[in-house]
């Protein structure tokens, strides 16, 4: 079951991982193991709705297929930073995160270094939850920890604005939402709100990218976060009445993209055990590929792949060919040094 009616055996399979992935998450893994009564079991499962139904519809997300961190990027996110840091430690925890839509902000060095499953699963979860306040909500750990619980806090500092830390046992809820959120918070709520004009596009206004260019993904495959949108001019895309209908398409034609070059391509090494998806690359070639292009009658695609990163590219058909290497190259470097993602 899924929205895409030419989904692959990969995405397939990833969303069976995701949807596993999200019962360990919500009610853990011995209740799953070791089931004592069905019907309470169905109960519990209950609370997995709105996450599972959020990996079968479109999204402006791209972490089920990639299993990455969606992320953004802000000119304030130093301030920001410095204010979830202070936040975090205040709190009593060492992971904690600003999200937007759930997509990621800003982020504690300690949260980087969840399982990349583990910290997308947790983004995705808030952003499936009903607006509120503030939350205690307790979660399992897929890969991290399956079988204890940890508390998820969260706190809604704007409308489509939250901040979360993972913590044990203390503090309690109340004791940071009286404390500390507004002591941390209000001093940079201008920055804050500014983080709801990033939620489509990814990263600020104020970058312009090449014109041919439609949409990309950049993945740091250090820290398993990315960087996703179809969305890259939002302002001529404004002007166009079937505006939902493209961005669908261009949606479909980049996460297609990212599966046939991730299966045949650039298949990254793994060394966890687990059975792989990826296709062999065929016989005859020698090489490890680093770079790769489709050219359909309705876009064109690049890939490109480094020791730390992989950049996707979906241009205009009016792009020559010749030309995609160089605007990915630039494109990399505009991220990659000047905002070091």
């Amino acid at each position: 079951m899924s929205c895409d009616s030419n989904a692959s055996d990969h995405s397939l399979n990833r969303l069976l991982e995701n949807v596993f992935s999200t019962m360990v998450l919500v009610i853990g893994l011995d209740d799953l193991m070791n089931i004592k009564n069905v019907e309470r079991l169905k109960k519990d499962l209950r609370a997995c709705y709105k996450l599972i139904d959020s990996f079968l519809t479109e999204s402006e997300k791209i972490g089920d297929l990639t299993q990455c961190v969606d992320c953004v990027i802000s000119n304030d996110s130093v301030i920001l930073q410095e204010c979830l840091d202070g936040f975090t430690q205040a709190a009593e925890s060492e992971f904690g995160c600003l999200l937007i839509g759930g997509k990621v902000v800003v982020a504690t060095e300690k949260w980087w270094r969840l399982a990349s499953l583990d910290a997308m699963l947790l983004c995705w979860l808030v952003s499936s939850l009903s607006p509120h306040s503030s939350r205690d909500y307790p979660v399992y750990l897929p890969q991290g920890s399956p079988t204890v619980p940890h508390r998820l806090l969260t706190f809604q500092l704007v409308p489509g604005v939250d901040v979360c830390i993972l913590c044990g046992p203390s503090p309690s809820l109340q004791k940071v939402e009286l404390e500390l959120v507004e002591r941390f918070w209000k001093p940079v709520l201008d920055p804050v709100k500014s983080c709801l004009r990033l939620q489509l596009r990814s990263f600020p206004i104020s970058l312009n990218l090449h014109q041919g260019i439609l949409g990309f993904l950049l993945i740091n495959r250090d820290l398993n976060k990315s960087l996703y949108t179809v969305q890259v001019h939002p302002f001529e895309d404004t002007q166009r009445s079937d505006i939902k209908c493209i961005l669908e398409h261009r949606r479909a034609s980049l996460r297609s993209f990212y599966t046939l070059t991730m299966l045949r391509y650039f298949s990254p090494e793994h060394h966890d055990g687990k059975i792989q998806y990826e296709e062999a690359f065929p016989e005859g070639f020698t090489h490890q590929a680093h770079q790769c292009y489709v050219v359909s009658s309705s876009h064109k695609c690049y890939a490109t792949k480094t020791d730390l990163h992989f950049l996707f590219l979906l241009f205009k058909t009016n792009v020559p060919t010749f030309s995609m290497r160089a605007i990915a190259n630039k494109t990399m470097q505009v991220f990659t040094k000047e905002f070091n993602f």
